[in-house]
């Protein structure tokens, strides 16, 4: 048996329903972010281009479903080899865990650990594809997801939480995803669209969001979601730093999206509805490493600087000229290296543990774990993604043709097409008018 695993002994913790139902509904809520956050994308692509979209969220929950059972959880969470992975041959397969065992220190079983973190294994490739949106091959996104949850995610996982990972044993402060999830998402996107460049017409054709309602329906859901993504990251209910994350949570999201909004009036002169999701989302992505460490105040502040950068950031694209489509690094990179930064200023040291930030006299110490914690993984994103994406551009290739891109990536590779106007516009008699076709075959029009 692994040693991560305990037993219901006399002197163990004995299972709590409580938490276990607790961390049952927090995985449900963790399982929605991926169909929500396939809305977000879903929304801010044009018409052509959505049901790819959502698809390449979609799939996620297939394939790593299916790699996390067989092996990923071994991978991320077993026993530990050097500081870099783990394995444990009880959890290949999930096939040697018994009903009672339980997640060693806590009162949750195995079971409901390993489900629990099977739905941020998911989540994280699904993030990376907005990033890509309009120009890669549905089969290729697919096996580029298999090979980069096997080389880069099971292990980030491991070292930043997994049992003797070697940030882990660093003291290095992640709570929710910062480095693990949101940094290597982000890192991941800029590596792949480095390899594949950019969509026929950017920079010079409108690329506008088709449907910004379904945007801000995608982005409420994750809000929604985002909630049991980081109050149930502490496993459980017993102490109240849950229900401080959960707090935190509320507060970084509120202040981030007014920070971006505000950024917008002062810059632009408008407050978008784009806007608003944009920034409340990256208060999201900047709290989840950090919300277990800093009080509400500080929630506030990580929130708020974190959504005015990442207003800056999404602009960067444009000046230094790679395509991130729907500003994954923007938001998902930037918000968070902000947020797990921000962690060795704030922390109180009075929350998840008694670690202290620079404001609360702990000196340089803990800012110093962040930043070897944010640039190793950003580091480790960033080149082997890119050589992946290489290895399935050389060998299958990785984009679909220009005249595919142009007529629309939904009917080339699904088939299908988001909306059917065939039968609007019917009057008394029944009959129909066929609305003007949104693309031209083999010329650049905007949908």
């Amino acid at each position: 048996m692994a040693p991560a695993i305990t037993t219901l002994a006399a002197d163990a913790p004995e299972l709590s329903a409580a938490n276990t139902g607790f961390m049952l509904i927090c995985s449900a809520l963790v399982m929605l972010m991926t169909p929500a956050l396939a809305f977000f994308y879903g929304g801010m692509v044009r018409v052509k281009s959505t049901l790819n979209m959502l698809m390449m969220s979609f799939i996620s929950l297939g394939i790593v479903t299916i790699l996390w059972v067989l092996y990923g959880f071994s991978v991320a969470f077993g026993t530990d080899t050097g500081g870099i992975v783990g394995w444990s041959s009880d959890y290949l397969g999930l096939s040697g865990i018994g009903v009672t065992e339980l997640w060693d220190g806590y009162t949750i079983p195995v079971y409901v650990f390993a489900v629990f973190q099977l739905m941020f294994a998911i989540l994280t490739p699904a993030l990376i594809s907005g990033a890509l949106a309009d120009r890669v091959k549905f089969t290729a996104w697919a096996l580029f997801i298999t090979l980069w949850v096997t080389v880069v995610y099971f292990p980030v996982a491991h070292w930043v939480w997994g049992a003797g990972g070697w940030l882990f044993e660093m003291g290095v402060i992640d709570f929710a995803g910062g480095t693990a999830v949101h940094i290597n998402a982000g890192a991941a996107a800029l590596g792949v669209i480095l390899v594949i460049g950019k969509r026929v017409g950017f920079k010079k054709d409108p690329m506008r969001p088709h449907s910004l309602p379904l945007v801000m329906l995608g982005a409420g859901l994750l809000w929604f979601g985002w909630f049991g993504f980081n109050a149930g990251s502490w496993l459980g209910n017993d102490d109240g730093v849950g229900a401080v994350m959960f707090v935190n949570t509320q507060v970084a999201t509120g202040a981030a999206m007014l920070a971006w909004l505000a950024y917008e009036k002062v810059r632009h002169g408008s407050l978008t509805t784009l806007g608003a999701a944009s920034g409340a989302v990256a208060g999201l992505v900047a709290i989840t490493p950090a919300g277990g460490s800093v009080s509400p105040l500080g929630a506030i502040a990580v929130g708020a600087i974190a959504g005015l950068v990442c207003a800056m950031a999404v602009g960067l694209k444009y000046k230094f000229g790679y395509d991130d489509s729907l500003d994954v690094v923007g938001v998902h990179l930037v918000g968070g290296v902000i947020g797990s930064l921000l962690v060795g200023f704030f922390a109180t040291g009075g929350v998840q543990s008694d670690a202290k930030g620079l404001f609360y006299g702990g000196g340089l110490e803990q800012l110093g774990k962040q930043a070897v914690g944010v640039f190793a993984v950003l580091a480790y994103s960033l080149v082997a993604s890119a050589v992946l994406a290489l290895i399935i551009d050389k060998t299958m290739g990785m984009r679909v043709g220009e005249d595919d891109e142009v007529s629309g990536i939904d009917q080339v590779e699904h088939a299908e097409t988001a909306y059917d106007f065939s039968g609007a516009g019917g009057g008394a008699s029944g009959r129909t008018t066929a609305p003007a076709p949104a693309v031209t075959e083999n010329k650049k029009v905007d949908a």
